[in-house]
């Protein structure tokens, strides 16, 4: 039996100067699991994870129109938000795991999992003209719609998966097989928050969690953001089988395929009845000449059957599917001192869903491509001396752009063909850690590294009008998030019993933005210089 508690409460460096308010992080949970017939030819495993979250959450600075960067007409400190907006949620999930071994190198495997995510939340997003206030209205209010972004919704899952594993010798050959079968059930409801207040200074909004809105009267302003579609089920079915060959000393193949069938009932009228049933393939072949090398090349042409992706469908278009290239090696050096791994892939993407609510558009493109890199080693220099550093590089472009259907008229509206060919959004074209630690000896130990990412970009991709460009220009020039270093140091006093660990993040406090909205509203200031403090205590 184990048994895991933890609680979380954050602050922040940013505040609304009218009214003091931060951005605040205020999680807790519980996760538990019973074990049965553990190491035995039958094995049960029960668990249950429970998490509450009770945030303000944090949508960071809006950007300048006629520079495209990060605005600043006001401090970078300055938080929008106000004390009563909120990011609640609840949840729970369940697990029962059932594993029978019939043979040492066989074995049935089933897990039965019941999943229940609710969340509400209030937001209010920066402006880059109008200082934080104390209402949590945005302004100006055009169409009732200064309350800012809300939702309460309850996503629930029924997950049942049952595998079969064996290993056997067949013609002088090694398999490894593996095949099954899935069923996965959702059912899902959102919609907008109510507004039980108003739209003025002495009227502001009031908004509470989980209290959601159909209609609106004539007293209340219509709630924000799109309604529709509000619920859907789905039953998802799943067969599949994958075998692994050592044909020969050292080489394996790998040969793998799963059929999906999807079939998806939304209440919204603009929101058909989805069915899908879809093949995916996965194909790779590895060489390990040696214990400590490895070198291989992988193929897969996968569908994503989960119905929460096609949620903003308006009418039946072809599935989001995914075809992934990757060619890869590992190496082991200098007895384990040194490992090396690096790959190079291609990832197409057709017909990429948007999964951002408060848009409307269906399709984000047509279809992407990213081309990538990585590299990653980890080792040591000396007995005392550890290196740990990663390097990704990333070519994303849109290859064709999107193709929308109006929910009203049922005309098929392509995207500005001026997307082609850009950088796809939110993708740095490079990002890069290092870290190293140097054991000093009588239990001290120092480090210190550095973590840098690339400029990102933030647009809607889907859009019919004109392409983001910077005043007077008609080149494409996005909302974007510049690319930042970010230094971190450490230093620690190590005991058998008990350690004392400082970290200081962000050692030079540079303002950096670690995260931006996609569709390029807004992106969210980094950490300052922060100290943290851990202690550990093994008896």
């Amino acid at each position: 039996m184990r048994v895991n508690f933890f609680q979380r409460d954050e602050g922040s460096w940013r505040s609304n100067p009218a009214t003091g308010t931060e951005p605040e992080l205020h999680r807790k949970g519980v996760a538990a699991s019973l074990g049965f017939g553990l190491g035995t030819a039958d094995e049960l495993l029960l668990s249950h994870v429970r998490t509450f979250t009770n945030d303000i959450p944090d949508y960071g600075v809006s950007f300048d129109t006629n520079t495209r960067a990060p605005q600043g007409n006001f401090p970078v400190s300055n938080f929008w938000g106000i004390d009563r907006n909120f990011d609640k949620s609840d949840t729970s999930i369940t697990t029962a795991t059932y594993t029978k071994k019939l043979a040492p190198e066989t074995e049935w495997r089933t897990q039965l999992r019941y999943a229940d995510y609710e969340r509400s939340y209030w937001a209010r997003t920066p402006s880059a003209t109008i200082a934080p206030g104390t209402t949590g209205l945005n302004l100006p209010c055009t169409n009732g719609t200064c309350v800012g972004p809300t939702r309460g919704m309850d996503y629930e899952t029924l997950n049942l998966q049952s595998d079969y594993s064996t290993k056997f010798n067949l013609n002088g050959m090694k398999h490894e097989l593996l095949s099954g079968v899935e069923f996965f059930r959702e059912d899902s409801f959102r919609n907008n928050l109510q507004n039980l207040g108003g739209i003025t200074a002495l009227n502001p909004p009031i908004i509470q969690p989980y209290i959601t809105s159909f209609t609106t009267t004539p007293a209340l302003p219509a709630p924000t953001g799109p309604t529709d579609p509000v619920r859907f089920k789905s039953n998802s079915y799943a067969v599949f089988v994958q075998d692994t060959v050592e044909f020969v000393p050292h080489w394996k193949a790998t040969l793998g395929v799963r059929r999906d069938y999807m079939d998806a009932k939304y209440s919204s009228a603009t929101s058909p009845q989805l069915k899908y049933g879809e093949w995916s393939t996965r194909a790779a072949l590895s060489w390990q000449p040696v214990e400590d090398t490895h070198y291989y090349v992988s193929y897969s042409d996968s569908f994503s059957p989960t119905a929460d992706l096609y949620q903003l469908t308006v009418a039946p278009l072809p599935p989001e599917r995914s075809q992934v290239l990757e060619v890869g090696a590992k190496w082991m050096l200098y007895d384990g001192d040194l490992v090396l791994r690096t790959a190079l892939y291609r990832a197409n993407k057709d017909w990429e869903r948007n999964t951002d609510l408060e848009s409307t558009s269906t399709i984000l493109t047509k279809k992407r491509r990213t081309d990538g890199f990585e590299v990653e080693v980890a080792g040591r220099v000396t007995e005392d001396w550890e290196v740990f550093a990663g390097l990704s590089l990333m070519n994303s472009r849109i290859l064709e752009v999107a193709e929308n259907v109006n929910a009203t008229t049922g005309v098929i509206t392509a995207a500005n063909a001026g997307y082609k060919g850009v950088r796809s959004r939110n993708t740095p074209p490079y990002t890069f850690n290092l870290w190293t630690t140097y054991a000093m000896g009588g239990g001290w130990k120092i480090g210190g590294g550095v973590e840098a990412k690339g400029k990102r970009y933030g647009y809607s991709p889907s859009g019919a009008g004109a392409v983001p460009t910077l005043p007077g220009s008609t080149d494409f020039h996005p909302n974007t998030a510049p690319a930042y270093e970010r230094w971190d140091a450490m230093v620690s006093y190590e005991q058998r019993s008990y350690t004392v660990r400082l970290n200081i993040r962000n050692v030079f406090d540079r303002v950096y933005y670690d995260a931006i909205y996609d569709n390029g509203g807004f992106t969210v200031p980094g950490q300052r210089r922060a100290a943290i403090v851990t202690t550990e205590w093994k008896f």
